[in-house]
């Protein structure tokens, strides 16, 4: 039993406790509601004062971490960035690809399915390959393709029933046959690394969400927009672009907005403001973490790229690869929703943007995503500064709490 203040749901909740039984939330509210005989056995760990119980952070943009790279298709590797992101409270996640030859994406995904599989993951994103030139940030240029079904196809199929997000620009021809493609298999098409318009982007982010409305198949709530602001043009008075279509939609319920709060993608400002224009319940914060997340500057390898990490920023160091550019972040999802809650949002929204909303896009707000009796214990607690006290992930304690417990 974990006694402190619970934030879940966009809500908070002062001198609460969450209970855990065979790796599931048995009891979550004061602690005078609580029928302690009906769980014989259970134990009260000691947290320190302050302490905050949150669920388990879901990340639905990651490349990797500790010198492990999704996209390589080395699996010993990718095993040990799941444990470490795991261990850092992100007890839930979507292993991303990016833009690279067919050889290294059948490889890549034959591996993340493997870990899917096994549970690891929740899921796999790619990120692209159908994706503007004009806007193709750290995505190898050399690999980007038109829409192209038969490839797609092959993806679909390489990750075995596990792909869950897919990264589009919706101004190519054909990514309209892409949506509808995603959408018939229940994947979630993600608008991102586009130079599309205004009209473009809220033309295909309507039809994307009414596919998906219609699709029956209930694995999937509703199209994202991904690292809204990066990799897109910026709003400008004269020519709004996406990103003015994309808060439209989000503050409609249509879509969600990812965000990478973590400092180097976006201005605290710009956080704070999308918050409080569409509200948490539209917003996914994700890491778009790489291979250096968790450890020292250095090189780096991002699926084909070469990136170098100084200052905790990560870019593309290769000049044929326009040297320079932003290239995955380096942050957990824990320290995005830190930096979130320093931008100026409350803390109870950090929160909910960083579990329930991205668990409903791929269909798990049943199983995870929030503190409710039944769910599975995927749990984080934090203390006053936000910093890790100790994660439960099944009700498994993982690795060991941060302070004597």
């Amino acid at each position: 039993m974990l006694a402190g203040t619970v934030l879940t749901d966009g809500s908070a909740q002062a001198d609460a406790v969450v209970a855990v039984a065979d790796g599931r939330i048995a009891y979550v509210g004061p602690r005078g509601g609580l029928d302690e005989a009906s769980l014989p056995g259970l134990e009260e760990l000691n947290l320190p004062p302050g302490s905050m119980i949150l669920p388990g952070l879901v990340d639905l943009h990651c490349h990797g971490a500790v010198g492990g790279d999704f996209p390589s298709g080395d699996s010993e590797a990718a095993r040990t960035a799941v444990d470490f992101l795991h261990r850092s409270g992100t007890t839930t996640l979507l292993a991303s690809m990016v833009t690279a030859s067919r050889e290294d994406l059948m490889r890549g995904l034959a591996t993340l399915r493997q870990l899917a599989d096994e549970g690891l993951i929740a899921g796999i994103h790619s990120e692209g390959p159908f994706l503007s030139h004009a806007r193709c940030g750290a995505q190898d240029p050399r690999y980007l393709r038109e829409p192209d079904l038969p490839m797609l196809g092959e993806l679909l199929a390489a990750a075995g029933g596990h792909l869950r997000t897919m990264t589009y620009a919706p101004e190519l021809p054909g990514a309209g046959a892409v949506v509808r493609t995603l959408g018939e298999h229940g994947v979630t098409p993600s608008l991102g690394h586009t130079d599309a318009d205004a009209r473009t982007t809220a033309a295909s982010l309507t039809e994307a969400a009414e596919l998906l409305a219609a699709s029956g198949l209930g694995t999937v709530s509703r199209p994202t927009v991904t690292h809204l602001f990066n990799g897109m043009p910026p709003l400008h008075h004269r020519s709004p672009g996406p990103v003015a279509a994309c808060l439209r939609l989000a503050r409609a319920g249509t879509i969600a907005v990812e965000l990478i709060a973590d400092g180097a993608h976006l201005d605290p400002e710009t956080v704070r403001t999308v918050f409080e224009l569409v509200g948490a319940a539209n917003v996914v914060l994700v890491t778009d973490s790489m291979a250096a997340t968790g450890l020292p500057d250095g090189d780096y390898e991002l699926g084909p790229a070469s990136v170098s990490v100084s200052g905790a920023v990560a870019r593309l160091s290769d000049g044929t690869l326009a040297g320079g550019t932003l290239a995955g972040g380096t942050a957990t999802m824990l320290d995005v929703v830190r930096r979130t809650i320093e931008s100026g949002v409350e803390p109870a929204a950090a929160v909910l943007s960083a579990t329930a909303v991205p668990a409903a896009i791929i269909g798990r707000e049943h199983e995870i995503g929030s503190l409710r009796a039944g769910l599975r214990a995927d749990v984080v607690v934090v203390d006053r500064s936000f910093r890790r006290v100790l994660v439960l992930r099944a009700g498994r304690m993982l690795g060991r709490p941060a302070v004597g417990v």
